[in-house]
């Protein structure tokens, strides 16, 4: 594409093992990492950039302080009643590809991957029908930004596999809930250490 970045795809990428892989796999042009006032803000922005590095992708970082609408293991919050679990915030996806799609516009990015896989669905805004939805309401209006799920129907092992993403990328990422450091014991550490063994990194 021409040198103004029409045409340009773009990854909203978290530190975390799924948007990792998908960002190894798709080599998008951009990495957006956002910073909303979860506890783990540090750990992943440090697990972001170093992905991108390593990919190849330019690395645009959002702080956009959100801490006081939050609930559950990323917040400071109580999880409410209504949530799924544990690490559910309200809206979050809704927020966070909103909020990408604001500063994609402004780099000509018209594909914005996320990072979902089939475990997602546990929460509503994790399953491909929310996705559909979301995308038809952001790719109406002006920029017709495309939301792309690409691992939607994909475990993260499978996703994984799929990419081919090294262990020295893999390295990098930190999946935690409720901190900078990992815990070991939330659902965030759970799974990664869970996928991690399932395809035998350790």
């Amino acid at each position: 594409m021409g040198v103004d970045g029409l045409g340009k795809r773009g990854i909203l990428l978290s530190g975390g093992i799924d948007s990792a892989a998908l960002a190894f796999w798709k080599r998008p042009h951009y990495a957006i990492y956002i910073n909303y006032g979860q506890r783990c803000a540090d750990a992943e922005y440090h697990a972001s950039m170093a992905i991108a590095a390593e990919i190849g992708m330019s690395f645009i970082h959002l702080n956009v302080n959100c801490a006081s609408l939050g609930s559950g293991d990323l917040s400071q919050q109580p999880a409410l009643l209504i949530a799924p679990v544990s690490e559910w915030w309200p809206y979050r996806n809704q927020l966070l590809l909103t909020l990408a799609s604001m500063r994609a516009i402004n780099l000509g990015i018209k594909e914005l991957y996320f990072g979902a896989v089939r475990t997602d669905g546990k929460h509503i805004d994790g399953t491909l029908r929310f996705f559909r939805m979301l995308n038809k309401l952001i790719k109406m209006q002006e920029g017709f930004i495309r939301i792309s799920v690409p691992a939607i129907k994909l475990s993260s092992e499978d996703l994984i596999r799929r990419s081919g993403v090294p262990a020295s990328i893999l390295g990098w990422t930190h999946s935690c809930h409720s901190g900078n450091i990992p815990c070991g014991i939330c659902n965030g550490c759970s799974k990664h250490i869970s996928v991690k063994c399932n395809v035998g990194l350790i």
